[in-house]
């Protein structure tokens, strides 16, 4: 038997080839039949051999989960990096093969210790002082439990929070732990903010929200619109009807989360912090499930993977490929600061706040100067070729992966991405990133905002062949800036888009995109169908959107296919050969930067069959999404 072999039998084995087992020790030397326990280990030996390769060096994980104590952080000063044209390979053994094992790499701690709760048929379980938003129950994430409309009676909004006729939340318990949220709090964005203290009397209630965050939220979300921005998620007015608005999201919060005394839905947790250091997990469980036998998981580390280097070395030659990254969250919107969305994968975290002016002063939007990122629990700064590789994230509490820094030529290449509270994918500067051939879909889950995949002042990216579904906002982001250049979003398939949020759409362009035609975005050869909530619009130009052509491209069933008339204008933007259900409003007489040509209307009703029917579009159809390969040279760029 294995375990009756000497620790120290013999040296490492040189083959290019270590391994890791959950059944294997630390003290072994990382061969097949003598494996590392755990990453750290192997890390160390891979350590070791780098500055010598002369192949690739690959750690295998067999079978099994690898629940980390801290982030597997790999760091181009300690050695992490491949060398002399050789890479450090991560992956599960048998990658590629029939044979492939499932490795998963966990942040997450197992609840054990179930008994029954106060509420009838809950359980609880004390956790110390664990904090969490998330909760895993036999691989299903858990909501938490929550109470629409937010505030009972009628609500009157003060500096300090919210005044109702109702006394029913003064019988809310532990108030300090519930979360208020404000969807549309802008049209695209929506924001979360802690109670702080619930007081009142036999005929009202007094409801106190956490500071800073409340103060901010207030100067934060002002705005007035001037035609074009629906009233709000329950009531949305038509294309025909909307009116200039002064907008107040923060109005009345639409929902309130994480109180047992809502606990009533079966399925949904809370997390009770009234004794610090003693907190209690209450979960409702679902018919049939039983707490003796529920693998239940909470949550403890942020970051999964850190990888990092530094413009002069970054972290370069690494692939993480066949693994499943599960099980880590994000606690920063429990605090005083909440969780104040702005756009897309951002949020105010206090600072200057800048009015911007838009429609001759006519109307404005108020924006941080310098807004923060949501994180990604699997996060890399200042990485080269650096490949994520069919890997599957799931169950996470952030956003999945982010790459930010001055990287290049890094690939997010077969992977599937599901249930993460934020996006998939970020890309915040760097050149030649690759993100191709990626399932994505159920995310957002928690952060709403969030954009599947957002390329934000970028250089030669490329988005292509991916599909992308059930995101509460945009499918695809790209945001312009003064780096921006050759960004590339290509025959991807994204559909049920806008499914929580409004003016966004299937792919929303914003700012800048380069300096011409041939160094601007192209968006090509993508279906866009089922871009759910009023207000949206499929392929979305928007803010001053420049040196952007979108050629070949389906559009079917949403609020409009794509919008002319935006504040800054449009410039430079050319639409051709694209296929969509509706006319463009304003499409007869364009704004002078935008150029129209050879776009066709088929009718709505019979869309699918019409298209079909048509050589061109059958052609897009057919080349859209993971089962078409790669993307090649990308002809058709205006000029």
């Amino acid at each position: 038997m294995l375990d009756d072999q000497p620790d120290q039998p013999d040296q490492p084995d040189q083959s290019g080839q270590l391994y890791v087992a959950p059944w294997g020790r630390d003290s072994w030397p990382g061969t097949l039949d003598r494996p590392f326990a755990t990453l750290p280990a192997a890390q160390r030996a891979v350590r070791a051999r780098t500055a010598s390769l002369h192949s690739d060096l690959v750690v295998n994980l067999r079978t099994g989960t690898y629940v980390l104590d801290a982030p597997f952080t790999l760091d181009a000063d300690a050695g992490d990096s491949g060398e002399h044209g050789h890479r450090v390979v991560y992956q599960a053994h048998g990658y590629g093969t029939p044979q492939q094992e499932k490795a998963v790499v966990s942040g997450g701690r197992a609840i054990t210790g179930w008994h029954p709760g106060e509420v009838d048929g809950a359980w609880r379980a004390e956790v110390g002082s664990l904090e969490t938003r998330q909760l895993y129950v036999n691989g299903r994430r858990a909501p938490r439990a929550s109470f629409s409309p937010g505030l009972p009676g009628s609500v009157t909004k003060t500096e300090t929070g919210y005044v109702t006729d109702s006394t029913a939340p003064q019988s809310w318990q532990d108030p300090t732990s519930i979360e208020f949220v404000f969807p549309w709090v802008y049209p695209w964005s929506e924001a979360r903010i802690r109670v702080a203290e619930i007081t009142g009397d036999a005929r009202s209630t007094t409801i106190t929200l956490a500071q800073p965050a409340f103060d901010w939220a207030r100067e934060l979300y002002t705005a007035t619109w001037v035609g074009g921005k629906p009233e709000s998620p329950e009531s949305p007015e038509s294309p025909e009807s909307r009116r200039d608005t002064r907008w107040d999201g923060l109005a009345r919060p639409s929902s309130a989360e994480n109180s047992v005394s809502f606990l009533a839905e079966p399925g949904t947790f809370v997390l009770d912090r009234r004794t610090p250091g003693r907190h209690v997990l209450h979960y409702l469980p679902l018919p049939g499930e039983d707490p003796s036998e529920a693998e239940i998981i909470a949550p403890v580390l942020e970051k999964l993977v850190v990888g990092r280097g530094t413009e002069e070395n970054p972290l370069h030659d690494v692939t993480l490929r066949g693994l499943t990254f599960s099980h880590a969250g994000w606690t920063e919107p429990d605090g005083p600061h909440g969780f104040l969305h702005f756009f897309a994968n951002t949020y105010y975290g206090g600072g200057e706040l800048h009015k911007v002016e838009l429609a001759e002063g006519n109307a404005h939007v108020t924006i941080p100067a310098e807004p923060r990122l949501l994180p990604a629990n699997v996060e890399f700064t200042a990485a080269v070729r650096v490949a994520l590789h069919g890997n599957r994230f799931t169950r996470l509490g952030a956003g999945a992966i982010g790459f930010a820094g001055p990287g290049r030529d890094n690939a997010v290449v077969g992977n599937r991405i599901e249930d993460v509270s934020g996006s998939a994918v970020t890309v915040a500067s760097g050149t030649g990133t690759r993100i191709q051939q990626n399932l994505i879909h159920h995310i957002g889950r928690e952060y709403h905002g969030s954009p599947a995949v957002w390329v934000t002042d970028a250089r030669e990216v490329t988005v292509a062949h991916n599909e992308i579904h059930d995101v509460p906002y945009s499918g695809i982001v790209v945001t312009g800036g003064s780096h921006a250049a050759r960004v590339q979003i290509i025959e991807n398939l994204i559909h049920h888009t806008m499914t929580v949020l409004a003016d966004g759409g299937g792919i929303y362009l914003n700012g800048v995109q380069g300096s011409s035609y041939a160094e601007g975005t192209l968006v090509r050869g993508n279906v866009i169908r089922d871009t759910v909530t009023p207000y949206n619009f499929g392929l979305y130009t928007d803010y001053g959107a420049a040196w952007v052509t979108v050629q070949g491209n389906v559009v079917h069933r949403s609020d409009t296919p794509i919008v002319l008339q935006v504040t800054p204008p449009l410039e430079n933007v050319a639409f051709l050969d694209n296929f969509w259900d509706d006319h463009p409003a304003g499409a007869d007489s364009p704004p002078s930067g935008v150029t129209l040509a050879r776009n066709t209307v088929l009718p709505r009703d019979g869309f699918e069959e019409a298209l079909a029917a048509d050589p061109a579009g059958a052609a897009i159809l057919a080349s859209a999404g993971r089962s078409a390969p790669p993307v090649g040279p990308s002809p058709g760029r205006a000029e």
